[in-house]
């Protein structure tokens, strides 16, 4: 394979803000008197904000909201999330993330952000690490959630690369369905058991090396 671009996701992959979005998202729950799980925390995994919040109130036997009342409680449980994010700092870079990012470039590859983050801008400015991305494409900017393809599809028009020559890396299921949709190979960052339908699967960045992505 001819790689000459790698996309990530965010959350999971060069940062884990899994714990942010918890207590979050529990913080909303537990304010509309149920609970709200680690466990079903797990179940949110590269799903969009909007989306997560329809699960969560089914959790709770909430019933039907209308769009304003759900509107309100996404922006309340996203207040509290930013003001979590705030306060990152570099140290919260998970492990061999950004010296594989920077490894990537200097070997001529090209790089770009592809996440369902609406902060990713917020998150990577706060890690230093916006100048290791030549694109950043997020919630902002793309509409049809994973594991439809259009964040990643975007990400390499953006690049200049076709999708053949990217490789994603993604620690969510329907992260790797939207690479493979997009028709990308997908790295996966977890347990084989669960990201069955990656090229390849790793527990994190430091366990890879740039001169290993030919042979995915």
């Amino acid at each position: 394979m001819d790689v000459k671009a790698c996309i990530f996701d965010l959350d999971g992959v060069i940062v884990d803000t899994a714990v942010y979005h918890y207590r979050a998202w529990k913080r909303l729950a537990n304010e509309l008197g149920f609970d709200f799980t680690e466990e079903q925390n797990e179940q949110l995994k590269g799903v969009s904000r909007m989306a997560s919040l329809k699960l969560i109130l089914g959790w709770g036997n909430m019933g039907q909201l209308s769009d304003e009342e759900m509107n309100k409680l996404a922006d309340k449980k996203n207040d509290w999330y930013v003001d979590m994010i705030t306060h990152m700092t570099p140290a919260e870079i998970l492990p061999g993330a950004k010296e594989f990012v920077s490894a990537c470039r200097q070997a001529g590859i090209k790089t770009a952000i592809g996440s369902a983050s609406k902060n990713t801008p917020v998150i990577l400015q706060k890690l230093e690490l916006t100048p290791l991305f030549d694109v950043i494409v997020d919630g902002n900017s793309v509409s049809a959630p994973k594991p439809a393809p259009e964040v990643f599809v975007k990400g390499a028009a953006m690049l200049g690369v076709p999708p053949a020559n990217c490789i994603v890396f993604e620690d969510a299921v329907a992260g790797i369905e939207a690479a493979r949709n997009g028709g990308m190979k997908a790295v996966g960052i977890g347990q084989p058991e669960v990201l069955t339908k990656a090229a390849k699967v790793i527990s994190g960045l430091d366990q890879i090396s740039v001169d290993q992505l030919q042979h995915i």
